[in-house]
């Protein structure tokens, strides 16, 4: 992924409720662990960006995350993607991204889901032709993702469910 340009976060080693994670140690573990192993495969560094599993956290978690760098980013459009044993239809999944598609959405994409990887090229360019760019997640850290606001440090929100991400911007 990394060799493809794309940004990698810190989305907790073994995927807990991190709400319920309220010690630093147990947080700071579930963090570290993620980053050693980034560093062992890749020899670089993970991104200073958190996604709380199932966007599931405490404003403690919030501010132990804050505390170790990290900016905490959520997501505004998701769909039921990451069950491999019940797949949408390629037309279920594209009615749902292109009509939720809106300024600023950061997009959670399961790397799991077949339809998403099916339908990928086509749902990108669909976006393109309704007038949507894509950015890094560093412009939105650095405020120049246009509208949005899902970082936790704005206020942002937290939608409905998934694992991955594209911020978008409309012309």
């Amino acid at each position: 992924m990394v060799e493809d340009g794309h940004t990698v976060g810190n989305h907790t080693y073994h995927h807990p409720d991190m709400s319920r994670i309220s010690d630093k140690a147990s947080f700071q573990k579930e963090m570290d662990d993620v980053a050693a192993l980034f560093k062992e495969v890749t020899g670089g560094e993970l991104a200073m960006y958190y996604r709380p599993p199932q966007g599931k956290y405490s404003k403690e978690n919030l501010q132990m995350a804050k505390e170790m760098g990290y900016s905490t980013f959520f997501w505004s459009l998701a769909y039921v993607d990451w069950n491999q044993d019940a797949q949408p239809s390629h037309e279920e999944a594209f009615s749902k991204l292109t009509g939720r598609i809106h300024p600023g959405a950061i997009v959670l994409l399961h790397s799991t889901s077949k339809t998403n990887g099916e339908i990928m090229d086509e749902l990108l360019t669909k976006w393109e032709e309704m007038g949507y760019t894509f950015r890094p997640l560093a412009d939105l850290a650095a405020g120049q993702g246009g509208q949005g606001g899902n970082r936790a440090e704005d206020g942002g929100n937290a939608g409905n469910a998934g694992d991955g991400g594209n911020a978008g911007k409309r012309r």
